[in-house]
């Protein structure tokens, strides 16, 4: 069943009311106060340009716990070499452009539409929305971006400009903050290799329930700090 939400009210249906294809409400808007409240109960939205806001909570979840990550030998040599240079929070405007920006053989266009750039610049500005930059020779070469509730991150998107930019990415952010999970949302068989797998929603809703997404920074999550 696909509901259509209030415009005056911050409140969605239960996750669990979702259609097969995970599509669970239709409207609203993406304030920052309607997205916290979205993310917190395995709600995200995801639609295109000329399309009203879609919000999903699919039957399965595909996440990739930290400590399971699989690095093949040639990504860890990268990682050890100086090749890279990753940091995150420094160009979150640009990771986002960037992840719109680049053309990917299994879509038709993006669904980083300018409304949900705005949305997710203003919830980095607030410290909920973060990204991760792979930098080569001075140049912003791959990132991803998401949403920290808790110690779960929320992953929205990720972007390569040159091979193993946007894999040295997410190594750094498995490795490097003290997080429980990390939420890639949709099944890809590119995740799937680094060890992600599928769960129920039901499963990561219980998760999502453990989390308190104003305790914690992703400053305070990285570990070398």
């Amino acid at each position: 069943m696909v509901f259509l939400l209030d415009s005056e009210i911050i409140k969605f249906p239960k996750a669990s009311l979702a259609d097969e294809d995970g599509l669970l409400a239709i409207g609203g808007d993406l304030m920052i106060d309607r997205l916290l409240e979205a993310y917190s109960v395995g709600i995200f939205p995801w639609y295109s340009e000329n399309s009203p806001i879609l919000w999903y909570a699919p039957p399965e979840r595909f996440v990739l716990y930290p400590d399971d990550i699989y690095v093949s030998k040639s990504m860890e040599k990268i990682m050890r070499s100086m090749q890279f240079t990753i940091t995150f929070n420094q160009v979150f405007d640009q990771v986002i452009e960037s992840c719109a920006e680049i053309q990917r053989n299994d879509q038709d266009g993006t669904w980083i539409v300018d409304e949900m750039k705005s949305a997710y610049i203003s919830l980095h500005q607030d410290g909920y929305a973060n990204s991760i930059e792979v930098w080569e020779n001075g140049n912003l070469v791959g990132g991803l971006y998401g949403i920290l509730v808790g110690k779960i991150f929320c992953g929205e998107s990720m972007f390569s400009k040159v091979s193993n930019a946007s894999k040295a990415a997410l190594i750094f952010l498995a490795q490097n903050f003290d997080l429980e999970l990390i939420d890639c949302q949709v099944y890809s068989d590119h995740l799937s290799l680094f060890g992600a797998k599928l769960i129920s929603r039901t499963d990561f809703s219980r998760i999502l329930e453990t989390q308190d997404y104003v305790q914690y920074g992703f400053q305070k999550l990285f570990r070398n700090t």
